[in-house]
């Protein structure tokens, strides 16, 4: 019989069989169709900055799983990274730079409402702090603390000799603290060797080497004379960064300490500690309830205060407890951002390139106290909140918008002088997201579509509903491509180009029969204009992470999909490549490569398509195919032999499972790797196959390294091979 083309139509079609979507494919992996035809995604390499912070991320480059990124370029041409995370804020300054901790505040206690306590050969830290206002995993510094050894002593300028409360052993190191002036011939905060130790009288002389000379003291100094082991828990120990392990009251929480404290230890740090505390941490996943009685039997748990059946859950439960989500945007060459249910903060360029400061709170000029999103407007630059608190009102309206003055984002109340005002939009629960669009921002709830539009004085706003009786996923399930805007809903897909419609998807099925809505505020969408897609990421029914894709290519209008755990995506024409975040706390740079490159050594990414099921006349008979003819191109590829697999899979009805297949490779003859490219490609011409059955799926697949590879039109050769 002539040779059979395996020619397919571009795109996965789960809306059907795999006998009744003949002709088309059926199953993806990271392939993408271009021009009509599969070909394996790009790879991906890791950005290389690391965290600025003195307490290290566990793993990555920042602490927390990353749901918000915004790219953009400062007076003085830096371009930076708005980076949210579940735990912190961070601001990358150009790609491969150091990721600067700008976490804002929550409150900085007065110099010593902070003490510590320690036990002998624990890590454990004991910290007391009245209405410290902490939960687990929180973030806190501290400053002004002394070494928890600290004792006093008194100096003799007679006999050169340091008496102290307890006898300490020669080479036994130390450092020298007073409120007056140190003994005469002695410094504070220099580092001291016991030597001559006399230990029934607790008294010993000091020197500035181990077993040296001792130095002679000339005057016994004022004021209370302290000394502190420098081993132990230290003030070096004690003055920097810590996360909040465990709070067990209103006042007291632990820390683990980089080192174990020893039987010197018995102090409390002194009485000028001051702590700097972060603002509150959010989950990296969903609570899934909230309300009365929210959470289990024995309730959810905020710090240290459970709620359970029979008891209320927390006022304002969802900013610390439920999943946290970023909003940001830049004013100029500074940075608005707001955690979903929490204030508004300001970041502004110091005039020191190298010097990132610290997000601070807005509070001037009636500046929402509570607000779910944030947007800087292109029209006028206003800054928008999104279900906020109204003037004079500390209860959030989760359908208010309110607005600052044209250009003062200080300025929130209205006036006859300024154009400051509110809106409250009348269909659905709550606002969820809002996007700019082309001479209008989008505004959704969780039941509608409005178009915001600005007017000028003295309606300064004006909003019309443009769909009703529609949904939404989450904040981040929408994005924008070529002027029209696409999102997830919770049951289907849309779009709007000026009317909002439905958006037809040939795997709806597919992505809503096998999706985790309990997770929902997850789901993201980003863009890859370089090849005209919109990317959703989402959580299978199984998993409360994301772990699985859906894409639409708006300019073939097909879909594809596949598995890959993300947390955010970004598209921006400011760097080269589109980013994305992980959960390994890593930002990585799509379309590079084509290996996995945020493991080292890199390793190979598997993708795969499979087709839906073609028969030989109407499957009426059994075919037998005996050999194949691939039509592949390697272009891109960066190995010397790079290989594909191509696999036949038969079998005899719809119902029955596929059959032993022949996989045979399909490896290319001349070398990618000096160069990336051929105008005539070069590979294995035929291959042999042994292939019985009444229907079959074709499957091409690949698991190398340094691997890129687009399908061509193979052919087979299948004849008749009897009705059983």
């Amino acid at each position: 019989m002539p040779l059979q083309k395996l020619q397919f139509r571009p795109g996965v079609n789960r809306e059907s069989t795999t006998l009744a979507n003949e002709g088309g494919w059926f199953e993806s992996d990271k392939v993408r169709f271009r021009s009509g035809s599969a070909e394996k995604i790009g790879g991906w390499v890791a950005d290389t900055g690391t965290s600025n912070a003195t307490l290290a991320p566990p793993t990555g480059s920042f602490w927390g799983v990353c749901r918000s990124l915004w790219n953009w370029i400062t007076l003085s041409s830096y371009n930076l990274l708005g980076v949210g995370t579940n735990l912190k804020f961070y601001i990358q300054n150009s790609t491969g730079g150091t990721f600067y901790d700008v976490t804002p505040l929550r409150v900085t206690t007065a110099a010593g409402d902070v003490t510590f306590a320690a036990t002998n050969g624990s890590t454990t830290l004991t910290v007391t702090d009245a209405a410290h206002g902490a939960q687990a995993g929180d973030f806190v510094t501290y400053s002004g603390a002394i070494a928890l050894s600290t004792q006093t002593y008194t100096a003799s300028a007679a006999t050169d000799k340091i008496t102290f409360t307890t006898a300490l052993t020669n080479g036994t190191t130390l450092q020298l603290f007073t409120t007056g002036t140190a003994p005469a011939g002695l410094a504070i905060a220099t580092t001291y060797y016991v030597v001559n130790s006399d230990t029934p009288t607790a008294s010993c002389k000091l020197s500035l080497t181990s077993g040296g000379v001792a130095i002679d003291i000339t005057g016994a100094g004022t004021g209370t004379q302290t000394f502190a082991l420098t081993t132990g828990i230290t003030a070096t120990v004690l003055n920097k960064e810590y996360q909040v392990v465990a709070v067990t009251s209103n006042n007291v929480y632990t820390i683990t300490s980089t080192v174990a404290a020893n039987a010197s230890d018995t102090g409390n740090g002194g009485g000028a500690t001051v702590g700097a505390y972060q603002i509150t941490t959010g989950s990296a996943t969903s609570t899934t309830s909230v309300g009365w009685g929210a959470g289990g039997w024995g309730g959810i748990t905020t710090g240290y205060t459970s709620t359970g059946w029979g008891s209320p859950a927390p006022a304002g439960v969802g900013f610390g407890t439920q999943l946290r989500l970023w909003s940001q945007s830049n004013y100029g060459q500074d940075l608005i951002f707001n955690p979903r249910g929490g204030g508004l903060y300001y970041w502004a360029v110091n005039a020191n390139p190298n010097i990132f400061d610290r997000g601070t709170l807005l509070t001037t000029g009636d500046t929402p106290d509570i607000c779910n999103f944030v947007m800087v407007s292109d029209a006028s630059r206003f800054v928008i909140g999104f279900g906020v608190n109204d003037y004079g009102s500390a209860t959030q309206n989760p359908l208010l918008i309110r607005w600052s003055d044209q250009e003062d984002y200080t300025q929130w109340t209205p006036a006859v002088t300024n154009q400051a005002g509110s809106y409250t939009l009348s269909h659905g629960s709550q606002i969820v997201s809002a996007i700019q669009s082309r001479q209008e921002i989008l505004v959704w709830t969780d039941a509608a579509l409005y178009s915001m539009q600005y007017l000028g004085a003295p309606y300064v706003w004006g909003f019309q509903i443009l769909a009703d009786n529609l949904s939404i996923a989450s904040q981040n399930a929408v994005a924008s491509a070529n002027n029209v805007v696409y999102w997830m809903g919770v049951d289907k897909f849309y779009m709007y180009s000026g009317r909002v419609e439905t958006l037809p998807c040939t795997l709806r099925s597919y992505v809503y029969n096998d999706i985790n809505m309990s997770q929902a505020s997850q789901f993201f969408a980003g863009t890859n204009e370089g090849f005209n897609e919109v990317w959703w990421y989402y959580c299978s029914s199984t998993s409360t992470t994301i772990d699985k894709y859906v894409v639409y290519n708006y300019l073939e209008r097909v879909w594809y999909y596949g598995t890959l755990a993300r947390t955010a995506w970004m598209d921006s024409p400011l760097r080269t490549e589109p980013m994305a975040t992980t959960y390994g706390n890593q930002l990585v740079y799509h379309e590079t490569g084509v290996d996995d490159g945020t493991t080292n050594p890199p390793s190979a990414i598997t993708a795969y398509v499979q087709s839906a099921d073609f028969d030989i006349g109407d499957g009426h008979n059994f075919g037998f195919v005996w050999r194949l003819i691939p039509d592949v191109t390697f272009d891109g590829s960066t190995v010397t032999a790079p290989t594909l697999d191509f696999t036949v899979r038969p079998r005899q009805f719809p119902g029955s499972n596929y059959g032993d297949s022949n996989n045979p490779e399909v490896i290319s003859s001349i070398s990618y790797a000096g160069q990336r490219t051929y105008n005539v490609q070069q590979f294995t011409e035929q291959v042999y196959v042994r292939i019985r059955g009444r229907q079959m799926a074709f499957k091409v697949s690949s698991d190398t390294l340094g691997t890129a590879w687009q399908l061509g039109v193979p052919r087979i050769e299948v004849r008749p091979d009897g009705r059983r």
